[in-house]
């Protein structure tokens, strides 16, 4: 009988460690889930308050700032009072996407990639290269083009006979400030030139280079192009390998990754789409037929002005005379 009593006291104890266990699990299991839930409910939360300020700014009409700097044709240039270009084309795009207006904002090239860290502007689309530093300091998109570098002398007097780092040390090589070709020749690994003198805008270096107080200008093919063809003749592009290859991307704020999957989408599409192609073709050229109308409408000026001065000198002879 004892036996039988211990034998179901025994019984009652496992029934009740099992249930107390079952129990225990089942609790553990559904407070987790309450957490997971809870962090689910979080996160769409969070996703829900970016589309809402993103829905909020398109509905205000809130504009979509651009930070560039207008004098890298032709990736962006000025026609009349208006900054163009493939970077602007590709920065409407975005704006379209977001259903908010441009606002192109045109400064120094430093001065924008200082502006985009600050969130003072949205983005910075200026043929800007993705390097280590860079990096560290703000977001990049996808690249949308390569970015050939090339060197600049002068035609007549060419300081520099072949594209490399070992013609360039020793010698005053040009770059625009603080782009990917100031950092390339800045880099003793690559040359040592004697001086590296820095400029915020290509037109400046050219005028440099023409009168021999620089020997050289690194920069990007497309934009040395442009320069020389607007050089009458003055200028030339060395012939041979590149002197460094590499790309450009789009710069956005550190940790703005809504601002950056939006770029991404919109130059993944213009690259499937071919109208990127487009793009680069529609400007390629473009801004040296706006210079050339500029010189155009400056000679005619001029001529005019020259005409105007020598009836009015003349005249007044003719007066003198009676």
């Amino acid at each position: 009988m004892k036996k039988l009593l211990a034998m179901m006291l025994a019984g009652v104890m496992v029934f009740s460690l099992a249930a107390c266990s079952s129990n225990e699990e089942t609790t553990t299991a559904a407070a987790e889930t309450t957490a997971a839930a809870g962090e689910t409910t979080a996160a769409a939360e969070e996703t829900t308050a970016a589309e809402g300020e993103t829905e909020s700014a398109a509905a205000s009409g809130e504009p979509l700032i651009v930070g560039t700097e207008a004098g890298f044709a032709p990736y962006e240039y000025m026609v009349g009072d208006q900054v163009v270009g493939i970077d602007m084309d590709i920065a409407q795009a975005i704006a379209d996407k977001l259903g908010r207006p441009l606002e192109i904002q045109n400064m120094d090239f430093d001065g924008a990639l200082l502006a985009v860290q600050q969130g003072k502007v949205d983005f910075v689309a200026a043929g800007v290269s993705v390097d280590e530093d860079r990096a560290k300091v703000m977001d990049f998109s996808d690249n949308y083009v390569d970015s050939t570098e090339v060197v600049v002398v002068n035609a007549a007097n060419p300081a520099v006979t072949e594209p490399t780092g070992e013609q360039l040390t020793g010698k005053v090589v040009g770059v625009q400030q603080g782009n990917i070709a100031d950092l390339w020749v800045s880099n003793t690994e690559n040359t040592e030139p004697s001086e590296v003198r820095r400029y915020t805008k290509f037109a400046q270096a050219a005028e440099d280079l023409k009168n021999g107080k620089i020997d050289c200008i690194v920069m990007d093919e497309l934009p040395a192009e442009e320069l020389v063809a607007s050089s009458d003749g003055a200028l030339t592009i060395l012939e041979g390998d590149p002197l460094f290859v590499d790309q450009y991307a789009i710069a956005v704020q550190k940790g703005n990754t809504e601002m950056l999957d939006v770029i991404n989408e919109v130059i993944a599409e213009l690259k499937e789409s071919g109208e990127l192609d487009e793009i680069i073709a529609r400007h390629v050229g473009s801004s040296e037929e706006e210079t050339e109308a500029g010189t155009a409408a400056e000679t005619e000026a001029g001529a005019e002005t020259e005409a105007a001065e020598t009836e009015a000198v003349s005249e007044t002879a003719e007066t003198e005379a009676e």
